[in-house]
């Protein structure tokens, strides 16, 4: 289908960007890689008026790491992110998480921040970055403020972010842990039917600390701090496994839709869940 008419904008800083929202507040909407607002847009599912495009600002792009801390710029592309050595040094399970993102088409495009901003339930990012338990850049008329990954997401498409407003970056400190990024599909370029994202260390042969979020089994992506507590102390025994999976199905709220009935996403979300858990702890 094509899209309804729109005013194209293209931008060279920030201050022309906030221009525009100010101007025409929520008619108007910033665009990355275009792969989830451009198809929604086809569809009709959703109408913007005046579409800015992000291509052209500067200092949205690039990865930094510092003292261990890590920045990426929201229009930094998941492309950019695979092939970048410091990083995945620094952080393995952003190039595991990458890699199972889509397509190579969509990964030269698809940018971190496009990924994490909308609140799309389905986008890999969105865990991720609460399992690293990253903070998000956002910048707006009154100036730069932070916001923690695990508070951002309120529901389906909404999120912490004002019309006003644009992500600009995510910052989160380098994991020294084992991780893992599961993820069950129905095919190549698909959402997830469900994701894990896993960081376990381990102290004299026990889980010293876990952090897990999933993705696509709720309305917003789920950080579980019971399914971790339930690792911690362990040395992954079957009963501290089984405590965190159910841990994780208690916080969950999947809905049945094509890729199968709630029953069939809880016991993918449980598999996935324990492979990935199975995984981050033979790293650690």
């Amino acid at each position: 289908m094509i899209p309804a008419a729109f005013e194209y904008y293209r931008p060279k800083d920030m201050a022309g960007v906030l221009s525009v929202l100010e101007e025409h507040g929520d008619d108007a909407r910033v665009v990355a890689g275009g792969h989830s607002l451009i198809p929604m847009m086809k569809l009709r599912m959703a109408e913007v008026p005046h579409l800015i495009d992000l291509q052209d600002v500067a200092g949205l792009t690039g990865i930094s790491i510092d003292a261990g801390r890590i920045r990426i710029g929201a229009m930094t592309t998941q492309h950019e992110i695979i092939n970048h050595a410091g990083l995945t040094d620094a952080a393995p399970i952003m190039r595991e998480a990458s890699l199972q993102i889509a397509d190579p088409q969509v990964r030269y495009m698809g940018t971190v921040g496009g990924n994490v901003a909308n609140g799309d339930p389905g986008n890999d990012m969105p865990g991720l970055m609460q399992c690293l338990d990253a903070t998000f850049i956002l910048v707006g008329p009154d100036g730069e403020r932070s916001v923690a990954a695990r508070d951002f997401y309120e529901a389906a498409y909404m999120t912490d972010r004002a019309d006003d407003e644009v992500l600009t970056a995510v910052e989160f400190a380098a994991p020294n842990a084992g991780y893992a990024y599961e993820k069950q599909k129905r095919k190549i370029g698909d959402y997830a039917t469900a994701a894990a994202a896993v960081l376990i260390t381990k102290e004299g042969g026990a889980c010293a600390s876990a952090s897990i979020a999933m993705t696509n089994l709720s309305d917003t992506p789920v950080y579980s701090a019971d399914a971790g507590a339930a690792l911690v102390g362990s040395s992954l025994d079957d009963a501290s496994m089984k405590a965190a999976v159910d841990a994780m199905l208690g916080d969950i709220d999947p809905t049945e839709d094509n890729r199968g009935p709630v029953e069939f996403k809880r016991h993918a979300a449980s598999v996935i869940l324990r492979r990935a858990i199975e995984n981050a702890w033979d790293r650690a």
